[in-house]
């Protein structure tokens, strides 16, 4: 093998729990390990991150990556560390994510048939469809007793709640725990991978292998995700931080990691990207000797960016990101669609304008004072004179101008800067 996959997710601070023997079973020999991913949406967002992540890492260290999209468990939900039963999926729908879930994945891993560590996609549905009821309560039911189910703390916390725990969600650990002994027996998988709340799920997995047939399984947990700040890892204002460009621009995604506190920085650097623990040090460094350049933060916002976005993306998103604080941006700002210029004005002071005084003419200043943007017209005089307005990134160079329907972006907005600092969108009506 390339290189001792423990040792590496360790000092990336990527295992929380393990079962005896992971290890060895790694350093002996090509081993397939599989990771189940939720079908709730047609796409992954940065909290899927992780586990795509050890499976490329496992990939990368030799060994063959199964990635489990859950069509099965995804009409029914899992109950770990969650208030209350969610809502359930049909099958349309649950169809429809999973192939997006698949096209996602296929970005990250290789799925080349002639390598003996190919990836794969599974989906429990697969092997759930066929089987009854009767059958799953008499073949599987029977191994794991009432009292070891409800030992498990996931299970412990909604029963101790208000809305308890239904029969559907009780059974879930049964479900994946079936799930891995399935994968083992037809696919010799002999790993199982995930987040730390599903610690509980998993080891009952390892037992249903060892009631039912025998065979080795091992398991290994990551940390779950959290900001230093107690914010919840992966939202916005906006709500989750995709992976599908549509549902969060590459311009937005780079914007999360660039606004990273040291502190998460600091962590985030080892996980989520490849760098050595040589390159990360030197960073940490870096960062600790100058950290106003915000190198760490700058240096995470590339390598994921790029690694799920690509490089032209991310150096779009750079590019975007300089568009309010660089002098020469006037050629970026009339290449964004108009999607791509609302994203990265988000949060500037939006101002509605008379689109019919465009229509006739208006001079600079009598704009500047009609906005708003300036109290009166003798104030936005003297900064015009003085060189402090710009229209669209470019420098206003005297009262003389004027603004008509031909001067606006999209046939819409112009973009007004005060100062050095201050912008304004104003929108014609």
């Amino acid at each position: 093998m390339p290189k001792n996959l423990i040792q590496e997710l360790q000092w990336r601070g990527m295992i929380q729990d393990i079962t005896p023997g992971t290890e060895e079973q790694l350093t002996k020999e090509m081993t397939s390990a599989y990771i189940g991913f939720d079908p709730t949406a047609d796409s992954l967002h940065i909290g899927s991150l992780v586990p795509i992540l050890l499976l490329v890492h496992l990939q990368r260290s030799g060994h063959k990556p199964i990635a489990l999209v859950g069509g099965a468990t995804g009409m029914i939900g899992d109950p770990s560390f969650k208030s209350e039963e969610r809502k359930l999926l049909d099958e349309a729908t649950l169809l429809h994510n999973l192939s997006g879930i698949r096209a996602q994945l296929e970005q990250f891993l290789d799925f080349d048939p002639s390598l003996p560590n190919a990836a794969e996609v599974v989906n429990n549905y697969d092997w759930f469809k066929d089987m009854g009821f009767l059958q799953f309560i008499r073949d599987i039911g029977k191994h794991i007793s009432v009292n070891y189910m409800m030992s498990k703390d996931s299970v412990r916390k909604r029963l101790d709640s208000d809305s308890g725990i239904s029969f559907t969600e009780f059974t879930y650990q049964l479900i994946q725990g079936y799930d891995y002994y399935w994968l083992n027996a037809h696919k010799n998988c002999k790993i199982q991978m995930g987040g730390s709340d599903q610690w509980g799920n998993i080891t009952t997995g390892t037992e249903i292998i060892r009631r039912m047939g025998g065979g080795e399984a091992f398991a290994f947990t990551c940390p779950l995700m959290t900001k230093a700040d107690g914010g919840k890892f992966g939202k916005t204002e906006k709500g989750n931080v995709w992976l599908d460009p549509k549902k969060t621009s590459p311009y937005q995604f780079y914007q999360f990691w660039l606004n990273a506190s040291d502190e998460d920085a600091t962590k985030w650097i080892r996980i989520f990207t490849f760098l050595s623990q040589e390159n990360v040090n030197e960073l940490l460094s870096e960062n600790q000797n100058e950290p106003g350049l915000r190198k760490l933060q700058k240096r995470l916002g590339k390598e994921v960016t790029t690694f799920v976005h690509g490089q032209e993306a991310y150096e779009f998103a750079v590019r975007a990101s300089e568009l309010l604080f660089a002098n020469d941006t006037i050629g970026l700002l009339n290449e964004l669609t108009e999607t791509q210029l609302l994203e990265i004005l988000e949060g500037v002071p939006t101002v509605s304008y008379p689109g019919n005084r465009l229509q006739e003419g208006v001079d600079i200043v009598s704009f500047l004072a009609e906005t708003g943007i300036f109290p009166s017209k003798g104030e936005a005089r003297k900064m015009v004179q003085g060189g402090g307005v710009s229209i669209n990134k470019a420098k206003v160079e005297g009262t003389d101008n004027t603004l008509t329907l031909s001067s606006l972006l999209h046939d819409r907005y112009l973009l007004v800067q005060k100062g050095k600092t201050k912008y304004f969108l104003v929108k014609a009506e």
